[in-house]
């Protein structure tokens, strides 16, 4: 096109083409003499003024389609280029060959070869140049590797010596002890991996709040974390989780620059393209950039340079912009004839770029995500960056290197068997020393010790401080846990006439602990806007809320005594209304002895119903990690919480924490079962280092409190103890056993019995029925497997063999809670639950009880029934106790209203 051509197409648009050409020129000349930081400057000056003299410019947080990083002024790798690349070559056959292998031998194992396959000379980098290992001088660069990577992940460490090759022989075979787990799982390799990133949406957002732990850490003076950055893989199609972008603002407001979050747009999920009919790498610049990020793009590889060089016309930034992403898909699927054709030959002038070069020529322009250059150059200034956190979209193929078998298919991400002659062309592409005759075996490739490859593989982490993956199980520093008595306040009778609920009775021990020499510093209260709720705003002015810039204006209450105070090196970790990133600073504190070789105890306090119900995925994912910590579910139970209606009432918490193995649930009634259950789960967490975490429901119904008897501290972390026998001597007894506030329900219908119908009840408060059962399934199990042996009873049977009577339980859960003791109770005996199944809704407390059927009547007309079944007593007795207690026999069932 003649340049008259030019002006006449640029004025259909454009009423003073030669001004605008003016501005243009001598913007170039800013760019070419002074730099594009002053251009950009410039530009900047401009569209204010615009904007204040009523311009309507409108904002865009996008930039062209191009790499951020121009050609020219990105950092160029420093590693010899060739070793590395015949080292990512073995390591994508070695995890081809693991995953093929185990498909051979059983197809249902699955696993995934695409993710690491356009993955690969990212990692690459990575490890042979940027991530640290634990160090005296570095604390260790901490690593959120893409799930369905983990293949090539243990290639590498195969290479390195840190996998053998049975190991890899048993990817996904786990049973036997040797297996290779299918995605990163630190609970099943406990020295390996450090973080769990599966489910997807989990990683991006665990990453985002363990950069912000780091920071804590650094400004309250226990760790030096100032070195260390927090690296997050993920795809490009998980960002569509609403937990991979639910943080990305709090990471700009922070300005967490140890943040790096990197994102393998090889622009297809499972089923298609994450953006057919669009362009994700724009989507998600946009989205970055608004929230404060420093987003640094990927797109193209070196071979392009040239091109785009050329492109003074933009013609080919113009194709590159409006092709979507189908089409870039597309294009990878066919060869290079059809990239020229449908690509370049998009516009004539693109089409002349390209005349030069042969069709094998257009397929080998590499994407940016498989230049190594540019992906060091993007690390690089990921690595600089003073005061944002970066997010890398780095442009890739899925399946890349797997042919028409895999590569930019739409079946890529299933990909796990691979028919012979893929292999061969496998083989052939990366250029394997593999024999044809040995093909068929898909050997592992390991090249000898003292061959170059090797030597520079352990040189590159040795200069790094040594091998990543790696996991730290136990911390080497031991604090001292201070004695049960250091809660005594808590472990005696209130002063009569005094009622407290057991979340202020939670607050005082937390006090207590905040003021210990030995732990105080290394508690982390955790909360999500509901401090005033629980009675917590004591702690702002005590200990204050952390924030990297302190308190940058006046708390409108600063003449309150309880003011809310923000500090630098604040304690208190406030997350606002956000239970996913409370539960993601709670995961970050609870694995810190691991990741910072430090000891930290959080107290995560949350609304129970917005717990694990919606953060379940989360609570698994801090199991996998091996947390220690404690979750406390703030006024817990479906009839406690009264006013706040049907999705406020909490009656399944217990039966979600009853899930999880290794976390260890409680619903305490009392102060003094609160604080003996707290100072166990120092014990075994500070003390012991055990992996475990505690969830411990609280409630804020005020009642006195009776203290603690000595001898039930064992009772009351087991599960059951006794509260009270009865002393009177009568023809039949009960047994009733109950929790948290419905205890008292209990309580009082000991005496109706007692009172009313002249039986006797003895009273069990029952702190954990998970923990009952648990017991009780290990005591079944050792039976079954040693049948010649003398039998184990569970706990709760040997609490109960000598009582007599019907067993009555009544919870504020649902009944399944406490039905999960059911087979352990004594064969001869009744066992009757009551709980809380169904709705929530607003009333009275003793409204929704007796809604609920789990009040003292209730709990009365069950006694009564089930000796009534038994022919102890006539059924009329029942009929007459559900006519003294005004209870309509034809009530709705709560389950279904």
């Amino acid at each position: 096109m003649s340049q008259i051509d030019q002006i006449l197409a640029q004025a259909v648009n454009d009423p003073d083409v030669i001004e605008t050409n003016e501005w243009l020129d001598a913007l170039e000349s800013v760019i070419d003499t002074e730099g594009p930081d002053r251009a950009h400057y410039l530009m900047e000056r401009m569209m204010d003024l615009a904007r204040r003299r009523g311009a309507n410019i409108p904002f865009s947080s996008n930039t062209a389609y191009v790499n951020t990083i121009p050609a020219d002024k990105g950092a160029h790798c420093p590693g010899n280029l060739e070793i590395e690349e015949r080292l990512r070559s073995y390591m994508r056959w070695n995890a081809m060959a693991m995953v093929v292998k185990a498909n051979r031998l059983d197809g249902d194992l699955g696993g995934h070869l695409s993710s690491f396959a356009s993955l690969a000379n990212m990692l690459g980098i990575g490890f042979n140049h940027f991530w640290h290992a634990p160090t005296a001088d570095h604390g260790g660069d901490l690593l959120y590797i893409q799930g369905h990577s983990s293949p090539g992940i243990y290639a590498r460490a195969f290479l390195e010596g840190r996998l053998s090759e049975d190991q890899l022989l048993h990817f996904r075979r786990e049973v036997d002890g040797k297996g290779l787990s299918s995605y990163p799982h630190p609970k099943l390799m406990p020295d390996f991996w450090q973080f769990p990133t599966v489910s997807m949406g989990l990683g991006p957002l665990m990453a985002i709040y363990q950069a912000r732990f780091l920071k804590y850490l650094h400004a309250r003076g226990i760790a030096d974390t100032e070195k260390r950055k927090v690296w997050a893989f993920c795809g490009d199609g998980e960002m569509d989780e609403p937990e991979s972008m639910g943080a990305i603002g709090m990471a700009g407001r922070e300005k967490l620059n140890n943040l790096v979050i990197v994102v393998n747009c090889n622009l297809q999920r499972l089923d298609g393209p994450v953006r057919g009919n669009g362009k994700i790498i724009q989507e998600l610049e946009s989205d970055f950039r608004g929230a404060g990020w420093n987003v640094v793009k990927v797109i193209w590889g070196s071979g392009w340079d040239e091109l785009l060089a050329k492109d003074k016309e933009g013609a080919l930034r113009k194709i590159m912009m409006e092709t979507v992403d189908g089409e870039y898909q597309n294009y990878k699927a066919k060869d290079g004839a059809y990239v020229r054709s449908h690509f370049f030959g998009k516009d004539p002038r693109t089409l002349a770029m390209v005349a030069h070069m042969s069709d094998d020529d257009i397929w080998r322009l590499t994407r940016g995500g498989h230049d190594p250059h540019k992906i060091y150059a993007a690390f690089k200034v990921a690595q600089e960056s003073v005061d944002q956190p970066t997010v890398i979209l780095a442009k890739s193929i899925k399946g890349y290197g797997f042919g028409k078998a895999g590569e930019a298919r739409n079946t890529a991400h299933n990909t796990k068997k691979l028919d012979d002659e893929t292999i061969k062309s496998v083989r052939d592409r990366f250029q394997l020393p593999i024999a044809d005759e040995k093909l068929p075996e898909i050997p592992f490739y390991k090249p000898a010790d003292d061959t170059p490859e090797m030597k520079y593989l352990h040189e590159r982490r040795a200069a790094l401080g040594g091998y990543l993956p790696q996991r730290r199980q136990q911390a080497d520093e031991q604090l001292v846990v201070p004695p049960l008595s250091a809660f005594q306040a808590m472990l005696e009778p209130t002063a009569e006439g005094r009622e407290i609920s057991t979340t202020a009775s939670y607050v005082r021990v937390l006090t207590s602990l905040l003021r210990d020499s030995s732990l105080g510093q290394r508690v982390v209260p955790i909360m999500v806007d509901e401090s005033r709720t629980f009675g917590m705003e004591g702690l702002f002015r005590q200990i204050g809320i952390f924030s990297q810039v302190g308190q940058l204006y006046e708390p409108v209450d600063k003449d309150q005594v309880m003011y809310y105070r923000e500090d630098k090196a604040g304690q208190i970790l406030q997350e606002g209304i956000n239970e996913a990133g409370g539960m993601s600073s709670w995961i970050a504190a609870a694995t810190s002895y691991s990741t910072n070789n430090r000891v930290m105890i959080p107290f995560y306090t949350y609304y129970s119903m917005f717990g694990l119900q919606r953060i379940g995925d989360l609570a698994w994912a801090a199991a996998d990690m091996r947390a220690r910590g404690f979750l406390i579910g703030g006024t817990a139970g479906r009839t406690t919480l009264n006013g706040e209606g049907l999705q406020h009432e909490d009656g399944h918490s217990h039966v979600m924490a009853s899930t999880i193995p290794n976390c260890v649930p409680y619903d305490p009634t009392f102060a003094h079962e609160v604080a003996v259950i707290i100072h166990d789960g120092l014990r075994r967490m500070v003390t012991n280092q055990e992996d475990v975490f505690y969830y411990i429901t609280v409630m804020n119904e005020n009642y006195a409190h009776p203290g603690l008897v000595a001898g039930q501290e064992e009772g009351i972390i087991k599960g059951l103890y006794s509260f009270k026998k009865s002393e009177a001597q009568t023809k039949h007894r009960v047994q009733l056993l109950g929790s948290g506030t419905i205890l008292r329900e209990v309580i009082a219908a000991a005496d109706l019995l007692q009172n009313d119908w002249g039986i006797a009840a003895d009273i069990w408060s029952a702190p954990s029925f998970t923990l009952l059962a648990r017991d009780g399934q290990d005591a079944e199990r050792w039976n079954m497997l040693h049948p010649t042996e003398t039998p184990r009873v569970p706990y709760i049977a040997e609490c109960l063999k000598d009582t007599a009577g019907p067993i009555v339980v009544s919870t504020d859960y649902m009944r399944v809670y406490a039905e999960q003791v059911r087979a352990f109770i004594p064969k001869d005996r009744s066992y009757k639950v009551l709980g809380t199944d169904g709705f929530g809704r607003s009333d009275s407390r003793a409204k929704l009880r007796e809604f609920f059927e789990v009040n003292r009547y209730f709990v009365t007309i069950a006694a009564l029934k089930t000796l009534a079944d038994e022919g102890a007593i006539s059924a009329s007795v029942v009929a007459q106790a559900i006519e003294k207690y005004g209870i309509n026999p034809n009530k709705p069932n709560p389950v279904t209203v």
